[in-house]
């Protein structure tokens, strides 16, 4: 365990930044190419913890993998070439390495077992491994499947439509990829349209899928062939920035090549509701994946409502959300977020707890959080709890933070964003 001391910044943020590689697009860069035939390439993979954890699962399962740098190379043989792995398939600290995981080897002719850290061993998985039984995997863990290890012994698989409780990407993602080797259709509905990456890089890997406004529908029997993945920088990685920009006066920030695929751009309708100075240069639309750049620029925000739809847009980013409305005019409110709860750690617990120790006016609901803006936060001994998103949040806090900021378990960040502490300094000079 690390802990990073950080002062109030003492110039405006200026300069240029390119965010990591997306997170949630590295990872299925890598286990789609892995299932396809032929060799896949991968440019600007995120060198998180998180993907690198994805890669060594392949690697066990006899996937020739080279990578150097941000530059990733996969010699895939197809389904077929994945073999039964003589170590147990350890995903560290990543729920989307699991339960996506879990959906390829729902029907893989051997047996596998699958666990992680401390914070991957309280994570719900029945929301996977339930609709997968129903398809007909056999599947097994404690608390009758629901949580670490799991047992995997795969076998045939017959599509089904399975209604989720919840938007979430790695389920949807999880019963889709199950549903590439099912007998029939397979079709995931939703309560809101979750991120679609899935959706898109199967379409450039050559798989069809047929989407409507909540529900997706994949036939069994596709292959995957390869492919070349260009990554756009993550813009939850982004947000950080994007925040900090908006609170720290003066301030003018440039990040270069961010995705904006509309299922992720929920941070930006919120923060120009609030009042933010964004602007976008150099779009692209080439690939499956829309990019640009962003320039944000300091600005009064002003307190807003988010819910319903816009949270599975967004979800990753309530923590730095509620940073800024900290130092926004009024009351913003969070609700239809429990999604929270079961992320890295409770969000909405930690969230409050924390800004609440900084001198925030934040109070915790059961679907979300109050935050009475505007309000002066001062330097504390805070702790990530191994969160990657709490621990960023923290450091952008303590931007404005009166005093010494001292951030507990400071390395956490290394899952999405190596040196991401480093750049937030440079932005200062």
């Amino acid at each position: 365990m690390g802990n990073i001391s950080l002062t109030r910044a003492q110039n405006a943020l200026r300069g240029t930044v390119a965010v990591p590689g997306d997170k949630s697009i590295s990872h299925r860069a890598v286990m789609f190419g892995s299932i396809a035939k032929g060799t896949t390439t991968i440019n600007n993979f995120l060198l998180g913890e998180d993907c690198l954890s994805t890669i060594s699962c392949f690697r066990k399962l006899g996937v020739s993998i080279k990578q150097k740098d941000n530059t990733v190379a996969i010699e895939g043989k197809g389904f077929e070439g994945l073999s039964e792995p003589a170590e147990v398939l350890d995903v560290g600290n990543s729920g989307t390495t699991i339960r996506l995981m879990l959906g390829i080897l729902a029907n893989t002719p051997f047996h596998s077992v699958i666990l992680g850290d401390s914070s991957i061993g309280k994570r719900p998985m029945k929301r996977v491994t339930g609709p997968l039984r129903q398809m007909g995997a056999k599947l097994d863990g404690r608390e009758e499947g629901n949580l670490v290890p799991i047992s995997i012994r795969g076998g045939s698989t017959k599509g089904i439509t399975h209604t989720s409780a919840v938007a979430s990407a790695q389920v949807k993602s999880a019963v889709l990829l199950a549903g590439l080797r099912a007998e029939g259709e397979t079709t995931v509905i939703e309560p809101h349209k979750s991120r679609d990456h899935t959706e898109r890089m199967l379409d450039s890997f050559g798989v069809k899928t047929v989407s409507s406004e909540n529900s997706v529908t994949i036939t069994g029997g596709q292959s995957l062939k390869a492919a070349h993945i260009e990554v756009p920088g993550d813009i939850s990685s982004a947000a950080f920035f994007l925040v900090a920009g908006s609170i720290v006066p003066d301030s003018e920030i440039t990040l270069k090549k961010v995705g904006l695929n509309p299922t992720r751009t929920g941070i930006l309708d919120v923060l120009l509701a609030m009042g933010a100075n964004i602007t976008l240069s150099n779009e692209s639309s080439d690939g499956k994946e829309p990019y640009a750049d962003l320039t944000i620029t300091f600005s009064s925000l002003k307190g807003t409502e988010i819910s319903g739809d816009f949270i599975p847009r967004l979800i990753d980013e309530i923590p730095v959300i509620a940073l800024a409305a900290t130092q926004a005019e009024g009351t913003t409110i969070i609700k239809d977020a429990a999604e929270l709860k079961v992320k890295e750690t409770d969000r909405i617990d930690t969230v409050v707890r924390q800004l609440s120790a900084m001198g925030a006016d934040i109070e915790a609901t059961d679907d979300g959080m109050i935050i009475h803006g505007q309000t002066k936060l001062r330097g504390t001994q805070c702790d990530s709890f191994g969160d990657h998103r709490i621990g960023m949040m923290l450091a952008v806090a303590s931007l404005i933070a009166e005093g010494e900021t001292v951030i507990s378990n400071s390395e956490a960040t290394a899952v999405s964003y190596p040196g991401f502490y480093e750049e937030l300094k440079k932005l200062q000079q």
